[in-house]
């Protein structure tokens, strides 16, 4: 066997030992952070609501971000025309976000919208 200096030994025991050290930090970290992040009080950066009510006891919001039924988010599209249509009634169109929102309410009855499904890129 070739005979090392024990300065290279301590050299190389101790880049290990570093490396070891910070691999395990990381990992406590990353674990840990979900954790620290849903302790901390979420801020809302919703926008003001345009128009605000209830109708038929579904809490309806349009403003700029689009229209939400009970917290829940209506996907609206704008036609060429300027009126408005969405996916629960697509074959009529409304004046106002809110006129589409309250059709909506009608077709959806007591059923709750789904949550947006992720879009695959």
């Amino acid at each position: 066997m070739y005979a090392t200096p024990a300065s290279a030994a301590l050299t190389r025991r101790t880049a290990l030992r570093t490396a070891f050290t910070a691999a395990v930090l990381a990992g406590t970290a990353a674990a840990l952070a979900p954790v620290l992040r849903a302790r901390r009080p979420r801020q809302t950066l919703t926008p003001a609501p345009l128009a605000e009510e209830t109708y038929r006891g579904r809490h309806i919001a349009v403003d700029l971000a689009g229209v939400r039924i009970d917290g829940r988010p209506l996907h609206v599209m704008r036609r060429a025309d300027g009126s408005y249509l969405s996916g629960i009634n697509h074959f009529q169109s409304f004046g106002t976000p809110l006129e589409l929102a309250r059709a909506a309410v009608d077709e959806l009855g007591t059923t709750q919208l789904a949550f947006a499904a992720p879009h695959h890129g």
